[in-house]
């Protein structure tokens, strides 16, 4: 049912300039020799800065995909902010080869937005490429919208999606419809590499779950993320945390 594209990411450790220098300097680059990725779901999840986003569009860009987003086939740039990371990267593929992609990142989803209809005021002899979109502008949806018509109208199957928080736009109960989708796109032999803050999203059963930290990255199970305990305790008992977060 599931279908390995990515085995794993490989970090050429003697190509590094120094190891004192961003990104370099990242506990969660450091650290790195190599990460595997699970042949469904991988998601890397950590604290603000930890360098998961870091990590992901670098395994991004390696694989061919624009670094502000979108599949291998877009090519626009409005802010080259993209680290170096991905350079000194090397992935490690098997021999199944997909035939979708994408990379989604939930702060330049607007410039895909843009750049879908710029490609399609141009001459075409083609469809419209929004129609792949599910035939909306997703500049005429809401951010949550246009996530979610991505992942019902783009995403075909037999693909490697790299997503950076997709949770970003979605309301709880499109978190858990994701969950299906993503479920259904599984079994159309599809891999998932995903950085989330979302403990609905990281429950996906069976997914490997590498917490990002400031000694580096560890495989853990879904109740020993940060993210998981933290959300539970505070739904037990939201007044005590409040009265000691107000007090």
């Amino acid at each position: 049912m599931s279908a390995t594209y990515v085995r794993r990411a490989v970090l050429d450790r003697r190509s590094v300039p120094s190891f004192d220098e961003y990104p370099f300097s990242l506990p969660v680059v450091s650290g790195l020799s190599e990460l595997e990725l699970h042949p469904r779901v991988t998601f890397l999840v950590g604290e603000n800065g930890s360098g998961k986003s870091t990590l992901l569009e670098a395994i991004a860009t390696n694989w061919g995909f624009n670094p502000e987003g979108g599949t291998k086939n877009f090519n626009f740039s409005t802010r080259g902010s993209h680290s170096a990371l991905h350079d000194h990267l090397r992935l490690v593929k098997s021999t199944d080869k997909p035939r979708d992609g994408f990379f989604l990142r939930a702060e330049s989803f607007f410039n895909v937005a843009t750049n879908i209809e710029e490609m399609d005021r141009a001459p075409s002899f083609g469809p419209p490429v929004i129609n792949s979109y599910g035939g909306v502008s997703l500049h005429e949806q809401s951010h949550g919208e246009s996530f979610f018509a991505l992942m019902m109208h783009r995403f075909g199957g037999h693909g490697f999606y790299v997503l950076d928080e997709p949770e970003a736009a979605l309301s709880p109960s499109r978190q858990l419809a994701m969950i299906a989708r993503m479920h259904e796109l599984v079994r159309a032999r599809s891999q998932f590499l995903i950085a989330t803050h979302s403990p609905i999203l990281m429950s996906y059963p069976d997914a490997w779950i590498y917490q990002i930290g400031p000694d580096g990255y560890e495989l853990v199970e879904y109740e020993d993320t940060e993210h998981y305990r933290i959300t539970r305790a505070f739904l037990d008992n939201p007044g005590r945390y409040l009265d000691e977060l107000l007090d």
